[in-house]
């Protein structure tokens, strides 16, 4: 039996594939636009993102984190 490329990734690089990048992030929280996100951020208000190099990434779990204290502080 032959794996599929994806199959054969190690853990550590499969985990990467759950950072969403900015723009994905405004799509799947049917936002405006990205620039709400990013004023989100800039108020310290949005979901937490890391930066790798010059680049915004959100953490899945994270952000399900982060919607899930929304959701529970009635905001």
């Amino acid at each position: 039996m032959t794996r599929r490329p994806e199959q054969r990734r190690s853990a550590e690089t499969r985990g990467l594939d759950e950072m969403l990048t900015p723009v994905e992030v405004a799509r799947l929280l049917r936002l405006p636009s990205v620039e709400t996100l990013y004023q989100w951020r800039r108020k310290r208000i949005g979901p937490p993102a890391v930066r790798v190099g010059r680049h915004l990434r959100y953490d899945s779990a994270k952000l399900a984190c982060w919607l899930d204290e929304r959701t529970e502080a009635g905001r």
